[in-house]
């Protein structure tokens, strides 16, 4: 185990069963947290990051719940402040990459990639916040990405529901920022994770930055972790890019 500056805190990531999610959970309990892994419906993918952290020294549980179902997500608050304590992290993770052309995509597939992004990150924050006010101290952390930057064609449906998140970042920081607690959303470039079937195959991807490869997982939960240190006390409301260089907008 590293340093433990996070020591004493819980933190919850969605969708943490592989890739980014997992990744931000293996580096948030070497700092030291306890981390309530969820995932929808992976229980052994969940499990075996769990069984990793405890195998490292550290303390998490994994929680199957749908991010899209308030009972469900309640339900998954409630159990990590019995076993663990109450949420001082959140980690907004949970979405969904399908790929269709406009034309051809329907009204469900809109809802779901948007409800999964922006549904799941309002249930999520309403079911944690009000811990992380108690306490007086919180960070909130959301996955964004490059392509609502720069426009992707064939996921309208995700350029959307990232653009929304990154509104609902910048809203909330704001709203409880004297509560103590930092909003912030990180935003990844062209990241080396494994895609499930569901997300169809991966696009072509000619890289064009100064920075001429694929991020990795780790490079992005290093950053997440970063905005929930105690040192980050003074970031919040921000968009962090991280893509070698491929997008150098402000926001």
């Amino acid at each position: 185990m590293n340093e433990q500056l996070l020591a004493g805190k819980v933190a919850l990531v969605t969708g943490a069963a592989r890739n980014i999610g997992r990744a931000t959970a293996l580096q948030l309990a070497d700092a030291g947290a306890a981390v309530v892994v969820n995932a929808v419906s992976d229980q052994a993918a969940a499990d075996e990051v769990v069984q990793e952290i405890k195998n490292k020294g550290g303390n998490a549980i994994a929680c199957l719940a749908d991010v899209t179902d308030p009972v469900g997500v309640k339900a998954m608050v409630e159990r990590a402040k019995a076993e663990l304590g109450g949420i001082d992290i959140l980690v907004l993770n949970a979405s969904s990459r399908g790929q269709v052309p406009f034309l051809e995509m329907t009204h469900e597939q809109w809802r779901r990639v948007i409800d999964i992004t922006l549904d799941g990150a309002f249930f999520c924050a309403q079911a944690c916040i009000p811990s992380m006010q108690e306490k007086g101290w919180g960070r909130i952390v959301t996955l964004g990405g490059i392509s609502w930057h720069v426009g992707t064609p064939t996921r309208v449906h995700n350029l959307v529901s990232k653009s929304g998140l990154a509104g609902f970042t910048r809203g909330l920081a704001v709203e409880f920022a004297d509560d103590g607690i930092t909003v912030n959303c990180v935003s990844p470039g062209f990241i080396d994770t494994v895609r499930p079937a569901s997300a169809g195959a991966r696009p072509d991807r000619k890289i064009n930055a100064p920075i001429a490869r694929e991020g990795t997982v780790d490079e992005i939960a290093s950053m997440v972790k970063y905005l929930c240190l105690p040192e980050s006390a003074y970031i919040t409301g921000q968009i962090m890019h991280v893509n070698g260089g491929m997008y150098l907008g402000g926001s």
